[in-house]
């Protein structure tokens, strides 16, 4: 994100808005995306989440320094993985899965509703911001105003947590997507590129800092943004 601004030039108050809207995601939503996980998993029998303190909403359990920073740099980020044992599920590729999907569900729903608030905030500043009049994009009004503001900081934490959920879908290991992956690869296979986890994951770190991972997941992004939008229209 802060890379974006830099490149793209930005004006001091959109850079106060996306800051705090990146560290509301941080200490607010990313915990609920790693408490997603380990309730889901708690529920389908396994006691690890809980016993080693993940299934709580305090952020301090769940933020990771450098996937923190990964947000406030580039948009996409991580927490701190939660631990699980498949072997407690009683069916565990199935198991595995349902727990790695509950991240990315979550900050899907958490983005409707940002995004929802946004356009209520809107429709009732009655014309104090034009935030939303053409296909949602942003545009400043001709005087800073609250409304405004809550606006774009709405906006900011929808777009965040919908680019977290298409980031941590990828079926890289350690993103949730490489535990969904397992369904469809024989385990030999899954296991094997596992062994790879840390290289794996600096190379996505390259291809994020240089862009090149960045705009095809901008673009997913953006299809999940634009059908939210059209959607909260009715």
């Amino acid at each position: 994100m802060l890379l974006n601004l830099f490149r793209s030039g930005f004006d001091p108050l959109e850079l106060i808005i996306d800051l705090f809207a990146m560290a509301f995601v941080v200490f607010c939503t990313m915990p609920v995306h790693e408490y997603a996980h380990a309730l889901i998993a708690t529920k389908l029998g396994d006691q690890t989440p809980r016993l080693s303190g993940r299934l709580t909403l305090n952020p301090m359990a769940h933020i990771s320094p450098l996937g923190a920073a990964m947000i406030f740099l580039v948009g996409f980020g991580y927490a701190k993985p939660v631990s699980v044992n498949p072997r407690n599920f009683k069916d565990p590729k199935k198991g595995m899965a349902l727990t790695a999907i509950a991240g990315p569900v979550s900050n899907l729903i958490m983005a409707f509703i940002f995004l929802l608030l946004a356009q209520i905030v809107d429709l009732a500043s009655n014309g104090q911001t034009v935030f939303f009049q053409k296909d949602g994009a942003i545009f400043a009004p001709q005087s800073l105003n609250i409304p405004f503001a809550v606006c774009m900081f709405l906006y900011y934490a929808g777009v965040i947590n919908i680019n977290l959920a298409v980031f941590n879908l990828l079926p890289i290991p350690p993103l949730d997507g490489s535990r969904i992956l397992q369904l469809l690869i024989p385990a030999k296979y899954y296991y094997r590129v596992m062994q790879y986890e840390r290289y794996i994951i600096l190379a996505v770190f390259f291809l994020l800092f240089t862009g090149i991972l960045s705009y095809p997941i901008s673009f997913i992004s953006n299809l999940i943004l634009d059908l939210f939008m059209f959607f909260e229209k009715f």
